[in-house]
């Protein structure tokens, strides 16, 4: 199993809605190369394939694979729409919320999406692996869910007043998705109160990386702010570190807080930026075989690092702390992050469809499988639901000393340059 840059492998969780971000290859197959494209049922086969030659669990879950395929070949399909909510069905017996059908119009959303380029209300979604209710991974930062007070962890109950219970993910972004300038109207279950809340939705354009140079004790600082892990995020976050570079500052905060995930090379290419060497990641498919990530050595910077982790932290961006942590190239601060240690491939289906499957699990560094399980800080530094809600009602500060796991962030970097300005005295007197 290799992944490339190509392929689009998305390190990331769920349905972004807008209008996504899952951990995934996109596998731009030829027609020649396709299994079957000419009916509803070829279709159904063609799911039944991907999933018999790429799924993660050799058990499928423990459903007999292949008396599921003589059971829905044996159908009729007199439309497509028959077919589609036919392998709904099927995939459904998986219980993975991770690997999904998505007919045209949610597939074409799925590759605009990656892209960078959203309209909705910026959430991502999906369903818990336990629970099974419909459950935000993050709102994307500047978009009218973050403005609205969405967070991460908060379970969706209601879409415009149709409950979720039971709902399929598909169905979930249909409901939530519209034109821009329309309302969708959501009811959350936060902490065990309701709340409804009419969010107006909009063309979104999403810039990955967001810096600032900033002065301190210790001298300058620049400070890295990754909203999602788009195509253009390691573009952007080479800019970022190029610029502050000039500017001589003395370490880096890198803020990866509700940060849903997105493309797997993304965060690789984005690793690679910040240390010379070591692993970044391995992925681990249903035989065993293992693909190795590592850094490349053009690393941009060896200036000191502190990065924001929180339970919005999901997949790339739990890739991406944990190469940092575990190669000892920074300090990990906030809380523990989301968990989600799967890998799953996108890739097109005859009819203009699209599906993504669980093909893998990822690795961090040293080993540790973090699905279900997060990456703990090595800071761990949470706030009260008092802090939460001042950073809510006033985003402007988040990242700034009225930030506490900011201001953490920078008194742990602070400290580090010191030490190392400190060294580095030592050694010029000897």
């Amino acid at each position: 199993m290799v992944i490339t840059k190509r392929e689009l492998v998305l390190g990331g969780t769920a349905a972004t809605l807008t209008a996504v971000t899952i951990a995934a290859w996109f596998l731009n197959q030829p027609k020649s190369q396709a299994f079957f494209r000419e009916s509803p049922k070829e279709l159904v086969d063609e799911v039944w394939q991907v999933v018999d030659h790429q799924y993660v669990d050799p058990t499928f879950n423990h459903v007999n694979w292949q008396a599921i395929r003589r059971e829905y070949l044996s159908r009729s399909y007199p439309t497509q729409e028959s077919a589609y909510k036919a392998i709904r069905e099927m995939l459904k017996k998986l219980n993975d919320p991770y690997t999904r059908f998505m007919d045209p119009e949610q597939f074409k959303d799925l590759q605009v999406d990656t892209s960078g380029e959203l309209s909705g209300i910026g959430i991502q979604i999906a369903p818990d692996e336990k629970t099974k209710q419909l459950t935000v991974i993050a709102p994307i930062e500047g978009t009218p869910a973050a403005a609205a007070g969405i967070l991460a962890k908060d379970i969706i109950t209601k879409i415009n007043g149709k409950s979720t219970q039971g709902m399929e993910i598909n169905q979930a972004v249909s409901l939530i998705r519209g034109q821009p300038g329309t309302i969708v109207n959501l009811t959350i279950l936060r902490n065990g109160q309701t709340k409804d809340l009419a969010i107006k939705r909009a063309q979104i354009e999403i810039r990955p990386v967001r810096y600032t140079y900033r002065n301190s004790s210790t001298g300058g600082v620049g400070y890295i702010r990754l909203s999602e892990f788009s195509a253009n995020a390691p573009e952007e976050m080479q800019a970022a570190i190029k610029n502050l570079e000039q500017k001589h500052v003395n370490g880096y905060i890198l803020d990866l807080r509700s940060n849903p995930g997105g493309l797997l090379f993304a965060s690789v290419e984005i690793a690679q930026m910040w240390f010379n060497n070591g692993t970044i990641v391995s992925t681990v498919d249903r035989q065993g075989e293992k693909d190795v990530q590592k850094a490349d050595g053009h690393a941009l910077t060896s200036k000191p690092l502190v990065v924001l982790v929180d339970g919005g932290s999901a997949s790339a961006s739990e890739i991406l702390s944990g190469a940092l942590q575990d190669n000892h190239r920074a300090v990990l601060v906030g809380t523990k992050t989301f968990g989600k240690g799967l890998v799953q491939s996108v890739r097109s289906l005859g009819d203009n469809c699209g599906m993504a499957v669980t093909i893998a699990k990822y690795l961090t560094p040293d080993g540790h499988d973090i699905n279900h399980k997060g990456i703990t800080p090595n800071v761990v530094t949470p706030l009260t639901d008092a802090q939460k809600q001042a950073l809510l009602s006033n985003r402007q500060e988040i990242g700034t000393s009225a930030d506490p796991q900011y201001a953490k962030a920078l008194q742990v970097l602070q400290q580090q340059i010191a030490s190392k300005q400190s060294s580095t005295t030592g050694a010029l007197a000897k």
